[in-house]
């Protein structure tokens, strides 16, 4: 089951975290078809958000057809997105130059930044 992580220094509302999470853990194949999310009770008890919020996120992710609420039994996941799974050789490259670059002294930031501009140029005029 996900856990949400809410940064609330962030500038990006905390329903849009929640979706932006949802979707993560269905490309890296944490959630797939199926999965029950955590109803809006226990996000709620976990990060101490109004359940506005989780159930605004949630009808986000419905519209999308990722989730569909079933009355009186939870939100359940759809369908996933992308094809990396969390296991996947490639992400465990990508663990070792994350920890390359912050033993060489890059923020945060600095990291998140210096990837953009290798998607940017590796996948212009991508639409996704």
């Amino acid at each position: 089951m996900v856990e949400y992580r809410i940064d609330r220094h962030s500038g990006v509302a905390t329903y849009v975290q929640i979706v932006q999470q949802t979707k993560q853990a269905l490309r890296m194949g944490l959630l797939r078809p199926g999965d029950r999310l955590p109803t809006a009770r226990e996000v709620v008890e976990a990060t101490a958000i109004n359940p506005n919020t989780v159930l605004k996120a949630y009808r986000e992710l419905e519209r999308e057809g990722l989730v569909e609420a079933r009355r009186g039994l939870g939100t359940f996941v759809r369908r996933s997105l992308g094809t990396a799974p969390a296991d996947s050789p490639l992400r465990r490259e990508l663990q070792e130059w994350a920890d390359r670059a912050r033993a060489a002294g890059l923020e945060r930031d600095d990291v998140a930044a210096l990837f953009t501009a290798v998607l940017d140029t590796h996948f212009q005029g991508d639409p996704s």
